[in-house]
């Protein structure tokens, strides 16, 4: 980061490698956070500190699938101290967010059968700290839903590149002015509603990528979900897992 110049952050991607540092290296990314699916923290935290760089900061987050995979709404935690797993209802994930006192993000709000929507939103605003008003999976209707939300109920705002993709990197960001060179103070910064500025390419690129995006979507939703039902076994974040030792046992789901 240059003195006095905004601090860049991909609040969300799913992938991790070289090319996806490289991308983000040339997008002109500080920071992304990284999230992937159904991964335990420890994993999640020992591969981020391994790509971290100084000039790209890697954060280990979750997004926790709450509910059934028919209903299913997914949340995006940082600062967790002790994990969370997947497939617990969304009001037991809220409140061990609470008790961790965890950066709480609301990805692509009322998007598909995957998301918070209105009324979860109104019910656990006071432990939401950001929502998502540009995902680059969103069609224009969408995002303009997101932005109303955030508007209407006070929500300070985010974006992201939700990449499933390394190609996706960096195709929307979120600027801040406030330095920020560790978790801790990428934490403070969106849970004190530091102001922000929201910056996306909502030119072709970004349509390349809300095709390619969706296409992968469809995957997930269709041979990758037969995979994790019927064929994978237990998931390393179900609830039932033993290395959440039966603390969620009364509340899973599944």
């Amino acid at each position: 980061m240059i003195d006095g110049a905004p601090y860049r952050v991909d609040c969300h991607v799913k992938v991790l490698d070289d090319q996806v540092v490289e991308r983000a290296r040339r997008a002109g990314l500080d920071a992304i956070v990284y999230a992937p699916h159904f991964t335990r923290l420890p994993e999640i935290r020992e591969r981020a500190a391994a790509y971290s760089t100084d000039d790209l900061l890697v954060i280990p987050a979750r997004e926790v699938f709450t509910g059934s995979w028919r209903n299913r709404k997914h949340v995006l935690a940082l600062g967790l101290d002790e994990p969370v797993p997947d497939f617990i209802p969304l009001e037991a994930a809220m409140a061990e967010f609470d008790r961790q006192d965890a950066t709480v993000l609301v990805p692509h709000p009322e998007f598909a059968t995957v998301s918070l929507g209105e009324a979860d939103l109104r019910r656990h605003a006071d432990t939401i700290d950001a929502l998502e008003i540009f995902n680059p999976k969103h069609f224009p209707t969408h995002n303009r839903r997101a932005r109303e939300l955030a508007e209407t109920l006070s929500i300070p705002p985010f974006t992201s590149s939700y990449a499933h993709l390394s190609r996706s990197v960096g195709i929307a960001h979120t600027a801040f002015k406030t330095a920020i060179e560790s978790e801790a103070d990428l934490l403070t910064t969106l849970a004190d509603g530091v102001a922000r500025r929201v910056s996306y390419d909502n030119g072709l690129e970004r349509w390349r990528t809300t095709t390619t995006e969706l296409a992968h979507l469809l995957y997930e939703n269709t041979w990758e979900k037969v995979d994790r039902l019927f064929l994978s076994g237990t998931e390393p974040t179900h609830p039932k897992h033993i290395a959440y030792d039966g603390r969620f046992d009364d509340v899973a789901v599944y």
